[in-house]
């Protein structure tokens, strides 16, 4: 999927979530479960950005907005992230050793350790319950992740893989961070006001080394892990 394909993918998908949100005018069925397993870590790949002043404050006045809401779960600046691709559900405690499989994949990584990753164009996104702030991956993103993920499911780690993508794209489309989880089916008017707002700003651009990592659903609590 190139930049122009992408940028109409995130247009297409505000628009479909405006024509949900229009139906249904309250914050629908309260989820009964957590979107991931809050205590366990995963494997990913991904970068951590310096946070730009503009997005601060961006997740400042969510922040804020969100206050007090107990079904709304924001992204904290300091877990600002946007995964390269994600490998594995939730399955490992902090201090628990990884398998022995892992020299495997840390193999594979090394060829892309420490890539420089840029994304620009940054804009919000609206999923029915959730915000993401989505960009468009400068070159040669798109190609390394392709390599990376068809490296993977030629490993010993394909089962985790297809198990974290659950039968959707591979790699998934969208090169973002999740800035705001809502425990129910759809936002809340004063979220998706905050939305419309804000649709049409672009938040410019971010930048990172690519790392991989042992990490919790919002990568707050991670734990990098480097290629011997």
């Amino acid at each position: 999927m190139n930049g122009l394909s992408l940028q109409n993918r995130y247009h297409a998908v505000n628009d479909n979530t405006a024509a949900l949100w229009a139906e249904n005018a309250g914050i629908g069925k309260i989820r009964e479960e957590n979107y991931y397993d809050p205590t366990r870590l995963a494997l990913a790949t991904g970068i951590r950005p310096s946070v730009t002043s503009g997005i601060s404050r961006l997740i400042e006045q969510l922040s804020q907005l969100t206050k007090g809401d107990r079904l709304a779960d924001t992204l904290p600046a300091c877990g600002l992230h946007f995964t390269f691709l994600p490998l594995t559900l939730p399955l490992y405690h902090a201090d628990e050793p990884l398998p022995a499989k892992v020299d495997q994949l840390m193999a594979i990584w090394r060829e892309f350790a420490a890539e420089k990753i840029v994304i620009t164009h940054l804009r919000l996104v609206a999923l029915p319950d959730q915000l993401l702030l989505a960009g468009i991956p400068a070159h040669p993103a798109l190609a390394l992740r392709e390599q990376f993920c068809a490296n993977v499911l030629g490993s010993q780690w394909k089962n985790e893989l297809l198990m974290r993508h659950a039968g959707r794209a591979l790699p998934a489309p969208f090169w973002h961070s999740t800035l705001l989880r809502y425990g129910a089916a759809f936002l809340p008017d004063y979220v998706r006001a905050f939305f419309f707002r804000h649709q049409a700003v672009t938040f410019g651009n971010v930048a990172g080394e690519l790392t991989l990592v042992k990490t919790n659903y919002n990568w707050t609590e991670c734990y990098p892990l480097k290629p011997v």
